[in-house]
């Protein structure tokens, strides 16, 4: 099953759903898949509390209720997309905290984006244009996008430090050319990041 069926489009952006997929790919165990053993998880994380897990799936309680009794086992499109969003939000803390701290502090991670990249320089301008571009971002750059993102940034509050970590990465190589480049990207068409 591939990334796309797994998780259904989502309003929280391409950028913050990019990071939600590459932290599933670190998972050591996969999450649970059927709707019961995802509203087990759910209620065991919010300490037995159907009143919790209902509010955050947006169902009655009595959904929650017969989830976990196992009398309904087929959800709807739209609190399948919500138990599966909710229990990879949960699974695995451990593990997801290890590796956002190794990325935030030693290794970084690398990006793959395709999007219109446009440029502005001291004393001159390029036209910008469609790219595809995978480069390695610095420890520096992810620690701020990771720290915007617990935060509750939205797309828009992410584009400019992803902006700027592609721009030092892969158009100014670590600042020895193109002193003073800045790229900005719009309409990204796709983006995935790797641990």
């Amino acid at each position: 099953m591939s990334d796309h069926e797994q998780q259904p489009a989502s309003s929280r952006g391409k950028v913050l759903d990019a990071l939600a997929r590459a932290e599933r790919k670190v998972f050591t165990r996969p999450a649970p898949k059927s709707a019961k053993a995802q509203m087990k998880f759910l209620l065991t994380r919010a300490k037995g509390s159907t009143k919790a897990v209902a509010e955050r799936l947006g169902v009655s309680r009595r959904t929650v209720e017969r989830y976990r009794a196992g009398k309904l086992t087929t959800p709807q499109k739209r609190l399948q997309a919500a138990l599966v969003e909710e229990t990879e939000s949960d699974w695995q803390p451990q593990v997801r905290a290890q590796v956002r701290a190794a990325a935030a502090t030693s290794r970084g991670m690398m990006v793959e984006v395709t999007a219109y990249f446009g440029f502005t320089c001291t004393g001159s301008s390029d036209d910008g244009r469609r790219r595809q571009i995978t480069t390695d971002i610095s420890p520096t750059y992810v620690k701020q996008i990771l720290e915007l993102q617990e935060a509750g940034a939205t797309e828009e509050d992410l584009h400019p430090i992803v902006a700027e970590a592609i721009t030092e990465s892969y158009f100014t190589e670590w600042g020895t050319r193109a002193d003073g480049l800045r790229a900005d990207f719009t309409s990204v068409e796709s983006i995935s990041f790797r641990f």
